[in-house]
């Protein structure tokens, strides 16, 4: 699944190059999770303003509404002008006359939506409940942090993947922020004191920047809008390293199953 880093280095691989196009058409495929939300005739004639992110959802905004597009499980965006036709799993195309935004999603479960601002109910029901942004240094407090981590019973990592308390960190990047922290996956984010919080707010902040500026993971199919594919997973510390020495200290990496999803971690390192 793409996650914030993968998410964040698309808007960056396009952004610039769409702002300020003018819309031409607009084509769709089969049905996404919700539907467009007005008429694709409405969207032509518009001008796209910029490209912002919040969380894993990246908002196109024109100069009349915007879209809220997610790439779900295993969607991807490119964008580029002459485009071969629409495939099977081209679900949504934004013509342009710089180039047209293609959503490309075997799976469907993406997202496009027209909200007329972010005040709309819709908008409010996708991004009412996202926690802060890990990127923004302004935005990911300490002290709030601090406190999301105290009043939750929950294993650390658990409560890091829901992304109600901060953004973006999903299965790969959790197990690199944990490691990097020296933090147990199992940990009860309650009993986390200062001094680990702190150094789990800045592992959040170093491993995603550094994941967006190696191109985010790519491990089956991810690529950004212009085709080049991410290298983050070549220097994982412990993600997908099972049985094999841990880099700081040499004892074997192991792994466990938490809600469905694979952690890994060092014994020796991290401490519960």
């Amino acid at each position: 699944m793409p996650e914030l880093p993968e998410v964040e280095v698309t808007r960056r691989s396009f952004s610039d190059a769409i702002a300020g196009a003018a819309v031409q058409g607009v084509a769709l495929g089969k049905p996404l999770r919700w539907a467009l939300g007005c008429e694709p005739q409405a969207l032509v004639g518009r001008r796209v303003a910029g490209v912002r992110r919040r969380g894993k959802y990246l908002l196109v905004e024109l100069d009349q509404g915007l879209l809220l597009m997610h790439l779900g499980m295993s969607g991807s965006l490119r964008f580029a002008a002459g485009l071969p036709e629409p495939g099977r799993h081209d679900h949504f195309d934004l013509v342009t006359d710089r180039g047209t935004l293609r959503l490309h999603d075997p799976r469907r479960f993406g997202a496009v939506v027209w909200v007329p601002d972010l005040q709309d109910a819709r908008a409010r029901k996708l991004l009412g409940g996202l926690g802060m942004e890990p990127l923004d240094e302004a935005a990911f407090d300490f002290a709030a942090f601090h406190a999301g981590l105290r009043a939750s019973r929950a294993p650390v990592k658990q409560l890091l993947l829901a992304g109600r308390l901060v953004v973006g960190v999903g299965n790969i990047y959790a197990s690199e922020v944990l490691f990097l922290a020296g933090i147990r996956p199992t940990t009860p984010a309650a009993s986390i004191g200062p001094v680990r919080a702190r150094r789990l707010h800045a592992a959040i902040r170093q491993v995603l920047a550094r994941a967006v500026q190696q191109g985010g993971s790519t491990l089956r199919d991810f690529s950004s809008a212009d085709g080049s594919a991410g290298h983050f997973q070549t220097e994982a510390r412990v993600y997908g390293r099972e049985g094999q020495p841990c880099h700081g200290c040499g004892a074997p990496v192991q792994m466990l199953r938490q809600g469905q999803r694979s952690t890994f971690f060092c014994p020796r390192c991290q401490r519960p």
